[in-house]
């Protein structure tokens, strides 16, 4: 009897059959939607912590009240490999839909608990305990989000055009910072600073409770990917089997730490950056951010295709090359900029650069592992990764002004970046060895 359509726990899946193109699309959209509004709620955290901040902390100066808020970002990170292990067993083990709508309910939960805490003020040291629960359950969530989302929107696209449908995954992360810049545009605009400061900050983590809502019903139309349902039964557990490849383990480590600290620079710390050490209103910041965001959007469908053509190796080396270079000059003349428009073009510089990494980073992770390890083997190293290096980006960047050394940061991000293009120029071009198509 032939138990390749077998899935784990003895369930028998319908035999495959081959999808159209509108189909995949169908598919990819209904991921991606969702995956959007999971990091609009992670994102809105960053958007608006300048407004919220003094609610959940004592009265203070307004570096402290942000190291205190970077804080708890950083503490959300820390939740976030234990999503990659958990949800990547689940993806793995389930199916990448089930990890996919039980990873944006607890985002769901999240910014629901946000919206509705009471300040400091009011409970005392209840409130910022209560912002680090939520924050944790976000955690959760996005770790499991980001290795499940890389395989699912991988396995779903057809090998000729992988890199340009992986990319639409940074596609909607990116949206959904953008939106929750969107909606801190709109807030500015109809309300005035006294009531953004007092409850109007509420209101984007409301929105993000009803809008995962929605994603989660979108979420329930998904097909399973062909990879997974193909698959037979695992014969040991996928942590075991995972272990048994420490190369692909490491690999996904060093090309992830220089990338994840570069984008968390560039894109939730600068909207700080550029208010507390160039001196630009809070207006102008938020404006240059959703303004560089949404060309580095559309940025990541174009180099994603690029490396269906030449490759996803050499992308990377030249990420790692322009960011080791350029990183110091960029920031160091970004901290003496006073226009608008001289920010944005240097921020926009960086951002093109980085989407060397963010295009393409998630359809390497996927080539290197097999089917059964797939989804953990992606989401696991890579949420480590980014809990220690993206995760605490926002924190480093303000204890580094805190003591005056504000240029070490701008070194730190350098080496990092140097490390990952040591990886780049000595791993393996997946888009030729992809285990995707030999498992």
């Amino acid at each position: 009897m032939d138990n390749s359509n077998t899935l784990p726990g003895g369930a028998t899946a319908a035999p495959a059959k081959e999808r159209t193109t509108s189909s995949r699309i169908k598919s990819i959209f209904s991921g991606s939607v969702g995956n959007m509004v999971e990091w609009y709620d992670w994102y809105v955290y960053a958007a608006f912590s300048l407004y919220f901040a003094k609610t959940f902390f004592p009265k203070g100066d307004t570096t402290a009240q942000l190291l205190n808020t970077a804080a708890i970002f950083a503490v959300g990170f820390l939740m976030r490999p234990i999503g990659g292990w958990l949800m990547g067993l689940y993806a793995d083990r389930v199916g990448r839909k089930s990890a996919l709508m039980a990873s944006v309910l607890l985002m769901c939960f999240g910014s629901l608990i946000i919206a509705l805490a009471p300040g400091y003020e009011t409970i005392g040291v209840g409130a910022p305990i209560l912002l680090v629960f939520a924050r944790l359950l976000q955690g959760l969530s996005v770790g499991g989000e980001y290795g499940t989302s890389a395989t699912y929107l991988s396995e779903m696209a057809t090998k000729e055009r992988r890199g340009f449908f992986s990319s639409f995954q940074y596609v909607t992360l990116i949206s959904g910072q953008l939106i929750a810049l969107g909606v801190l545009i709109v807030l500015q605009q109809v309300l005035t600073t006294e009531e953004l400061y007092a409850w109007g900050w509420r209101i984007p983590f409301a929105i993000g409770a009803l809008c995962a809502v929605v994603a989660l019903y979108l979420r329930r139309g998904m097909e399973e990917t062909e990879s997974f349902t193909k698959k037979k039964k695992a014969k040991e557990s996928s942590m075991r089997t995972l272990l048994r490849h420490p190369k692909e383990l490491m690999t996904v480590v060093g090309l992830t730490m220089g990338g994840t600290l570069a984008f968390y620079t560039y894109t939730t710390y600068m909207q700080k950056y550029l208010v507390n050490t160039v001196g630009m209103s809070i207006s102008d910041s938020t404006t240059i951010s959703a303004a560089t965001l949404f060309l580095f959007m559309c940025l990541q469908p174009i180099i994603g295709g690029l490396s269906d053509k030449v490759g996803r190796r050499p992308i990377l080396i030249a990420f790692g090359v322009l960011g080791t270079l350029f990183t110091v000059p960029i920031l160091t003349t970004l901290h003496t900029i006073q226009t608008w428009w001289g920010a944005f073009f240097l921020i926009m510089a960086a951002l093109i650069i980085v989407s060397g990494y963010t295009s393409i980073n998630a359809v390497v992770k996927a080539e290197l592992f097999p089917t059964e390890i797939r989804a953990l083997g992606v989401g696991l190293p890579y949420a480590l990764t980014v809990s220690i290096f993206g995760g605490t980006a926002e924190y480093i960047a303000l204890w580094f002004k805190s003591v005056g050394m504000e240029t070490g940061y701008y070194w730190y991000v350098t080496g990092c970046i140097a490390i990952s293009l040591m990886v780049y120029a000595t791993m393996k071009d997946t888009r030729t060895h992809s285990r995707i198509e030999t498992d």
